[in-house]
Order: C-alpha cells, then sequence, then structure tokens
C-alpha cells in the first residue's frame, strides 16, 4: 500500500530522463537558420514568441489565440478539421506538451495531434488528446500504445530521442447535430530535457504573500487517494470564483475530478485535460508549461496568480518513504525567508493535518525537477501577468 500521503494514479517521471526512448527524424544540420526559424513563427498570427537569450535553451512556449493561417478543411465525418503551417521553436526541443482551451458544449469534441520536424524531416502525427468537456457521447481519452521509429506519446507528452526544430500541429473539431466547439487557444511547451534549467535571483516581492485560497483535501472521497490533480485544479478555481463573483468556478472535488478524467490513462492526472477545463470556463485561461526556476513562481505569486506545480510527494518533506508518482499541489505564497506556502491536497483534515503546509525551498525544487518544472497556469484573460523573462508563458 501507498503511504496515506501519496497522490495515486498520477503519472511518473525520472528527473533527467525521457519517459519513454524513442527516435526522431535524425540529428543533422538544420535547413533553417535559428534566426529564419523565428521569423517564419512570426508570421503566425496571433502567435506570441519571445526571443530566448543563448543561455536559455531549456524551454520555450509559443501561444496561438488566431487561426487564420491554419489550412481549413471537412473530413469524411463533416468535422473540422485544422492544420497549423510548421512552428518553429526558438530552442531545439525532445519534448512537446500541447494545451488548448476551447468553448466546447456537450456533444462536441476535439482531437489533437503534433507531428515533430527536424531539419526538414517529419513525423507521423500522433494524437496528444481526445478531448470533451462531457466525456461522455465523446469519451475524453488520451491513446496508448503510439511508440514507433520516430517518437513515443507518453499520456500527454510528445517525447523524441534527438532534438527537432518545429512541430505541426493538426486539430479536429466536430459533434452532434451540426454543434461545433470553439478553439480559443493552443498552447505550445516545448523542452530540450538534455539543456540545463537558468537559475536566478528570488524575486522577494513574493517573500511573505500569501494568496487566500480555498483548502481542500483529495481524500475522503471514492477514488479520491489519485485525485491531486482535480484538487488542485478545484482550489484554483475556487480561489476565482471568489476574486471573481463567478460562483459557477467554485466546483466540488468529485465534480473537477469527472471533468478532467481520462479514460485511457484510467485516472485525473493527464495535465492539458486539467489546464482545457479551466480553459472552457469563459473569460478564463490555462495552460501546460515549464519554468526554469522557482523566481518564475514567485513572479506570478507577486501578481497575485497562484501556481500549481507537478512535484513529487515523497521529496516535498524528509523522511517520507521513496516513490516516483507525481503529485500536484498548490503554491499559494512563500515565508518571509523564501520558503513555499503550499495547498497540498494529500493531506487529511480529519486527522488534524493542516492543507496548508511550508515546504522547504530547496525540498521543493528538488521535487519539482522530476516533471522538469511543469506548472498549470489559470487565470482570468485580463489578468495582468507578469513579465515574461524567458519566454516561458
Amino acid at each position: 500500500m501507498f503511504p496515506v500521503f501519496q497522490c495515486l494514479k498520477t503519472r511518473t517521471e525520472v528527473s533527467g530522463q525521457d519517459r519513454c526512448p524513442s527516435r526522431t527524424t535524425g540529428p543533422g544540420r538544420a535547413r533553417l537558420s535559428a534566426l529564419s526559424l523565428l521569423l517564419v513563427a512570426l508570421v503566425l498570427s496571433g502567435c506570441k514568441t519571445t526571443v530566448v537569450s543563448g543561455r536559455n535553451q531549456f524551454s520555450h512556449f509559443t501561444k496561438i489565440i488566431d487561426f487564420s493561417q491554419f489550412a481549413r478543411t471537412r473530413n469524411d465525418a463533416g468535422a473540422t478539421v485544422l492544420l497549423s503551417p510548421p512552428i518553429p521553436s526558438p530552442i531545439p526541443w525532445n519534448q512537446v506538451i500541447v494545451s488548448w482551451n476551447a468553448n466546447a458544449p456537450a456533444g462536441t469534441f476535439l482531437d489533437v495531434e503534433a507531428c515533430g520536424i527536424a531539419a526538414g524531416k517529419r513525423t507521423k502525427f500522433y494524437t496528444l488528446g481526445r478531448w470533451s468537456t462531457d466525456g461522455v457521447i465523446f469519451p475524453r481519452t488520451s491513446v496508448r500504445g503510439q511508440r514507433d521509429g520516430d517518437g513515443t506519446v507518453n499520456t500527454d507528452t510528445l517525447v523524441l530521442p534527438r532534438l527537432a526544430d518545429a512541430v505541426q500541429l493538426r486539430v479536429t473539431l466536430g459533434g452532434t447535430n451540426d454543434a461545433m466547439p470553439t478553439l480559443k487557444l493552443l498552447g505550445i511547451s516545448f523542452t530540450n530535457t538534455k539543456a540545463p534549467t537558468t537559475d536566478g535571483p528570488p524575486n522577494r516581492a513574493a517573500w511573505g504573500k500569501i494568496i487566500s485560497t480555498p483548502e481542500r483535501s483529495q481524500h475522503g472521497y471514492p477514488g479520491g487517494a489519485g485525485w491531486c490533480s482535480p484538487t488542485s485544479l478545484s482550489m484554483v478555481l475556487a480561489r476565482w470564483a471568489l476574486a471573481l463573483n463567478r460562483p459557477e468556478l467554485n466546483l466540488t472535488v468529485p465534480q473537477t475530478a469527472a471533468a478532467v478524467y481520462d479514460q485511457d490513462f484510467a485516472g485525473t492526472g493527464n495535465w492539458p485535460f486539467n489546464t482545457a477545463f479551466a480553459g472552457s470556463f469563459s473569460g478564463m485561461q490555462s495552460y501546460v508549461t515549464r519554468f526554469d526556476n522557482l523566481s518564475e513562481v514567485e513572479d506570478w505569486i507577486a501578481a497575485g496568480i497562484p501556481v500549481i506545480l507537478s512535484t513529487r510527494w515523497d521529496q516535498l518533506e524528509p523522511g517520507r518513504p521513496p516513490d516516483l508518482d507525481g503529485h500536484l499541489v498548490v503554491c499559494i505564497g512563500f515565508t518571509k525567508t523564501g520558503d513555499l506556502v503550499i495547498n497540498d491536497p494529500a493531506t487529511h483534515p480529519n486527522r488534524g493535518e493542516s492543507v496548508r503546509r511550508i515546504y522547504r525551498r530547496e525540498n521543493v525544487l528538488h521535487a519539482w525537477a522530476q516533471s522538469h518544472h511543469t506548472v498549470y497556469l489559470v487565470f482570468p484573460e485580463d489578468a495582468k501577468l507578469p513579465a515574461d523573462r524567458f519566454g516561458h508563458w
């Protein structure tokens, strides 16, 4: 049996390793220079990109909100298929995570696919998610067994064995009775797991700041031992429900778990399914990305926005038994000395345990490294975001 604090059925990553070995399209010299690739990216209308410094080669985030440059066709089933131009990354990458936000009424669905490109050579399109809000008419699911000589999909992440320089996306939108979802956002998180993260001085403006956020535990529900991700998400959505006077965002833990459940994964830890649910609410935006260091988390806390971190439960506090499972927690602030104030869903309030915990800075860094510093960002569309120093949001 797992220890009582543990989040079950989430996901596993090993720091510094790809979760599944695979192959991309070969190293070789890219046919386009880095500058040419960046110029191509800027042609994508509605595509936000940031020129990254030469020392920051770990991750990059590209956000697309205008899809006018995507080719639009209809398939034999009558669904709309959006095909992006090749989207270059300012950094070489061997992992990509795609997030999406859509207005998707019941009876509609999205299929999201990605193709890796290296030196002009392409992989096939891999399915990164089949998604709907209701999950009944069109089951919400990742697709297992996607492994070939060109790449591997680990639940929601396309993993390549060698570095690529671009990606192409294909999004299928469909539904019953001519109903159709409306795509609001695509977010692409590129990562080079072979590159080191950058370090930087802390943002002490966040030290001593706590963002009032409802505290909830994943325990006490049938199956709730595996619900760290939806519990974390429900806490953040409840925080915005109070701040924005929007009671529809204040969902129970079981309601949130049901809304993000991944049928194939048989759990609630699919990263983009969680952010897609948060981003399906009008006026809200949410996606998965990767940071370099805790100073970026501090930037968001200083801006008044809590951040969901993907960590390892056993490394958040010394003395816990070893375990590789991922664990989602909410950073709601920092102490006056720079340690993290965390709402940890894997606590038992009925045993006198507080959901709000203080974890030492170095322990969180160690635990967070397992996921390559993955975070969920959830915020109102009109929120004032912190300065994006490294191209991560």
